[in-house]
């Protein structure tokens, strides 16, 4: 279980290797066309917020971030549990600690894109028993069958 979640900077190499870890699972899942993955300077922009799951001896076990888009809208991305952790709930918390974040910001909406392919299903999960419903295209990501969308109200 890790025992600690907090806002950090992506620009740090434990942070990295996690992301590659991350990229690496989603690249055969997905065509490379319809893979919207921000890179770890994309994280660091003013507009995104990451949060960082740790064990106790502060090993990275999990991420997720917040990207605001203004307008009230806030996306969930780059979302991951390393796989010793799955099943411990560490997603469902670092997703409840953007939807906290997301409130504070006052934003009304999150959104969020995902993969629509065997091998998403533990990620669908994590975000229908966060709230989130299935809805059509978010934002400016393209409807090609090879992503499935979803959304919460937070007002």
């Amino acid at each position: 279980m890790a025992a600690g979640i907090a806002i950090e900077t992506p620009l740090q190499d434990d942070v990295r290797t996690m992301v590659a870890a991350l990229n690496a699972t989603m690249m055969p899942l997905t065509p490379r066309e319809f893979q919207f993955q921000l890179t770890v300077e994309q994280m660091a922009e003013p507009t995104v917020t990451l949060f960082v799951a740790r064990e106790a001896d502060g090993h990275p076990v999990g991420m997720g971030a917040l990207k605001n888009h203004g307008a009230g809208v806030g996306e969930v991305k780059r979302m991951f549990t390393l796989p010793q952790v799955r099943g411990q709930r560490v997603g469902a918390r670092i997703l409840q600690h953007i939807e906290t974040l997301a409130r504070e910001k006052a934003m009304s909406r999150l959104v969020l894109e995902t993969g629509e392919a065997e091998g998403f299903e533990p990620a669908w999960r994590v975000y229908e028993r966060g709230g989130f419903t299935r809805c059509g295209a978010v934002l400016d990501y393209p409807d090609s069958g090879f992503s499935r969308f979803y959304e919460k109200k937070l007002s």
